[in-house]
Formats: structure tokens, sequence, C-alpha cells
């Protein structure tokens, strides 16, 4: 099988093999650059949703009365 023979078959998976692995590799180099990167003290963490449920108010004097 010769080169031109390889390269017919699997055009596709070569160009779409090295496609992704380049993909990745720059994925890689702007996850490890420092210059993207926060200091943690410039960090400010969004507040998280809070959900508070107030239970059912007592009844009052007036209506355990009647």
């Amino acid at each position: 099988m010769g080169l031109r023979e390889f390269w017919k078959s699997y055009k596709v998976l070569i160009v779409m093999g090295s496609s992704l692995g380049l993909i990745h590799w720059g994925w890689y180099n702007l996850k490890a650059n420092p210059l993207l990167r926060k200091a943690r003290e410039e960090y400010i963490p969004e507040p998280g949703i809070v959900a508070y449920v107030s239970p059912p108010a007592a009844p009052s004097a007036a209506a355990k009365s009647k």
C-alpha cells in the first residue's frame, strides 16, 4: 500500500485526527497561559442562589378564641 492509496483511503481520518489534535493542543496552551489566569486575590466569587421558604405564620390569638 503506497502513500497515495493510504491518503485516498484514510483522508478523512487523517484530516479529522490531526485537526482534533491541533485543537486540543491549542486549548491546552490557552489553559496553561499564565497571562490569561486571574490571581486568587482578584477572584470575587458570585453569590450563590439562596432560597428560603418561611414556615406558615402561626394563627393569631384572636383567631384561636373564635
